[in-house]
């Protein structure tokens, strides 16, 4: 869908750039917690994907539907009872699941509705992490900039814990890829990476 019309500003962030080189041309797409919409307006234009954003905020509703985005206002721990099995191609859930209750539950929705799906999320078991710990502290760094007192982050996990809770759901891994500052982390990338970014289906697709 590409026009004379401007695009909104996407902020630079390494898994975005990643997650639209892995959406295939001309996909359906379903992005979670999709904000201000300006991802998927920008899938729309770079990748021609068609879909829908899923967002709860009002504001950030009203600004989907400025870039022009679909969006549905829902609550994602409500699950996504109105999209049928296999509905989408790729289902999106960026930078989101360590803010969910139901961490579980969301990744076999994104598996029921989805032929693919890709996630995205800090690496709780970067060393400075690790060594805040051993220190007694709870860590404060940029990739997790808040207090434990007021974080809205509520399940923190390492990428050894995310691979195994979806070997666990029975997903295939197609892909992953470690970042610390935006760069790609390939040595020790466990330890050293602050973000992780991962690509997957379900077996039986």
């Amino acid at each position: 869908m590409k026009g004379t019309q401007s695009l909104p500003i996407v902020v630079p962030r390494a898994d975005l750039d990643l997650i639209e080189s892995w959406v295939p041309e001309g996909a359906r797409v379903l992005d979670l917690g999709c904000g201000d919409g300006s991802f998927l307006a920008r899938l729309k234009h770079t990748r021609n994907v068609t879909g829908y954003g899923v967002e709860i905020d009002d504001l950030k509703v009203q600004q989907s539907i400025q870039n022009g985005v679909n969006v549905i206002q829902q609550d994602l721990e409500a699950g996504l009872a109105m999209f049928d099995d296999q509905t989408f191609d790729v289902v999106i859930l960026s930078q989101t699941l360590q803010a969910m209750r139901n961490t579980e539950i969301i990744l076999k929705e994104i598996g029921r509705v989805g032929r693919e799906g890709i996630v995205s999320f800090p690496n709780f078991g970067h060393w400075f992490h690790v060594w805040s710990i051993a220190l007694g502290r709870m860590p404060v760094s940029k990739q997790m900039p808040y207090q434990w007192y007021d974080t809205p982050n509520i399940h923190l996990c390492t990428v050894k814990d995310f691979e195994a809770l979806v070997a666990q759901i029975g997903f295939t891994v197609l892909g992953k890829r470690l970042f610390l500052d935006g760069q790609a982390v390939d040595f020790l990338g466990a330890l050293r990476s602050t973000l992780a970014v991962y690509r997957f289906k379900p077996r039986f697709v």
